[in-house]
């Protein structure tokens, strides 16, 4: 008995099919346009990576990775992420070249799904990353690319929540003692249950005075106004987080892109390698953010070669949901033909390419059901039987 064939993907994988294509095609287009003309050079690292380098490197959940062997028994992983991987490039390949070093990559990342949930174990992302830059017009410059790579995208409705790793950590390691204790709390911001926050932070064996300020963290969420209200409740270290921001929005207001940036102290990543200013990008089309950055100062050391750096990476199906994009922008034009006529339709689909249409020549007789075929396309043109009186020979 033979065995029947298997047409089910692997949990999380997904088709891409010809209309969703050209529009990612678009899409990608406008934004890869965009990061050029402010500088940054593409670059393709490998699909797969060491597990001990690359692998450990990513912050992302170690069930999450995929792993396999190669022939000599050494484990390797699918990329989980770019920021690791041009990590290693900048430490290795690119070690001659000095810092800053602006790097940009439209590349697919893979992390496995332990159960299907409708999230995708493969996609791809847009984004960039500069490299050897601790200022905060480094920090400013890539916030507002990402804003404008938003919106020559066609994005129009959307907010940039902004927040500092630093602020966190600080005030938590001030009121908890120790960084084990403010790991359930860092959690629930996480996740975005505040509810639950606050429920924990009632429960928990503090001051008034300390609940309060850990309770007040929820309301520190707005424009910059809420700047003062957060020098005043947090530490020495603290209050350089909350400088950093307020330079940070005065770069921002020079791109003229302020009016899309929020600020959010209880904004948290789960990657672990982010080290200061943080940012996510929502839109009212998702109830999830649809790109995402911030400062990682460490990980290159990690890599052997130590620098401040900082970037962010779009993923393009939240972008082309947010888009409600349904048809791509290019419409195509099929040519039907007879044999007979032939020549006509080639020489007209010649005169299409040429301005920069697509066109399609179709032989009549290689079609089954003309009238659903021709519905495919915005424009048919038709070269059937014998040509008029006037008409191509």
């Amino acid at each position: 008995m033979s065995k029947p064939f298997v047409f089910e993907k692997p949990m999380g994988m997904r088709d891409t099919l010809p209309v969703l294509y050209q529009v990612k095609q678009q899409v990608r287009k406008v934004m890869e346009q965009e990061i050029k003309g402010w500088g940054y050079q593409f670059i393709q690292t490998p699909t797969l990576e060491y597990y001990d380098t690359v692998g450990e490197a990513s912050a992302i959940l170690d069930q999450q990775l995929f792993k396999l062997m190669d022939s000599e028994g050494k484990t390797l992983v699918l990329r989980p992420d770019m920021t690791a991987p041009i990590a290693r490039v900048v430490s290795s390949s690119m070690k001659d070249v000095s810092y800053p070093i602006r790097l940009a990559y439209d590349s697919a990342v893979f992390r496995s799904q332990q159960r299907e949930g409708g999230r995708p174990a493969e996609f791809e992302q847009v984004g960039v990353e500069l490299i050897g830059d601790g200022t905060s017009s480094a920090d400013a410059e890539v916030i507002a690319l990402m804003v404008s790579a938003l919106s020559k995208a066609g994005l129009q409705e959307f907010k940039v929540a902004v927040g500092h790793i630093g602020f966190l950590n600080e005030l938590f390691l001030e009121v908890l003692g120790n960084a084990e204790r403010a790991e359930e709390l860092l959690r629930y911001l996480y996740e975005k249950n505040y509810v639950g926050y606050a429920s924990h932070v009632k429960n928990l064996a503090l001051s008034s005075i300390d609940k309060k300020r850990l309770l007040d963290l929820l309301h520190l969420r707005g424009g910059e106004e809420i700047l003062d209200e957060a020098k005043g409740m947090s530490a020495p270290e603290g209050k350089k987080a909350v400088a950093d921001l307020q330079e940070l929005f005065s770069i921002l207001d020079l791109y003229g892109v302020k009016d899309k940036v929020v600020l959010d102290f209880t904004l948290f990543s789960h990657m672990s390698y982010y080290t200061g200013i943080v940012f996510e990008g929502y839109t009212n089309e998702l109830g999830f953010p649809l790109c995402s950055g911030g400062r990682y100062d460490q990980l290159l050391g990690e890599f052997g070669r130590s620098a401040q750096a900082i970037g962010f990476g779009i993923r393009l199906d939240y972008l082309i949901e947010a888009l409600n994009v349904k048809e791509p922008l290019n419409p195509r034009t099929c040519i039907v033909f007879s044999p007979e006529r032939r020549k006509e339709a080639i020489e007209k689909s010649r005169e299409l390419r040429e301005k920069g249409l697509s066109a399609i020549v179709q032989d009549i007789s290689g079609v089954g059901n003309v009238d659903e075929y021709s519905g495919r396309f915005q424009e048919v043109i038709y070269y059937i039987g014998k040509p008029e009186k006037g008409e191509i020979q």
